[in-house]
């Protein structure tokens, strides 16, 4: 039983001990705090302290028809493990998502 008890604990420690491998704690670094109640768009904006960043508006275009679309613009960027930069700009509407970067394939 002693052994029991004490392998618990030997356990118990070598699950709490800290992780030498750990990734530093990723913060928010700015953000765009705006009214999106949903109704004719929204927008907002984030960029993270590991590089990251996103940012995205939309606007109701054609209200009232039978045309009404939401149409999308945005772009998204982070950091691979190289430290290179990547950045994808985005349209999205009518006629679907229409992606442009230098990782995508043409």
């Amino acid at each position: 039983m002693k052994m029991v008890i004490v392998f618990a604990a030997i356990l118990a420690l070598a699950i709490a001990a800290p992780q030498g491998d750990r990734q530093p704690e990723v913060v928010v670094v700015r953000e765009l705090q705006h009214n999106n109640i949903g109704v004719d768009g929204y927008q907002y904006y984030y960029e993270l302290s590991d590089g990251q960043k996103k940012e995205e508006a939309a606007e109701l275009r054609n209200v009232g028809t039978e045309n009404e679309a939401l149409v999308v613009r945005g772009s998204f960027s982070w950091v691979d493990a190289n430290g290179q930069l990547h950045t994808v700009e985005y349209t999205a509407d009518e006629n679907g998502f229409h992606p442009i970067g230098s990782d995508i394939p043409v």
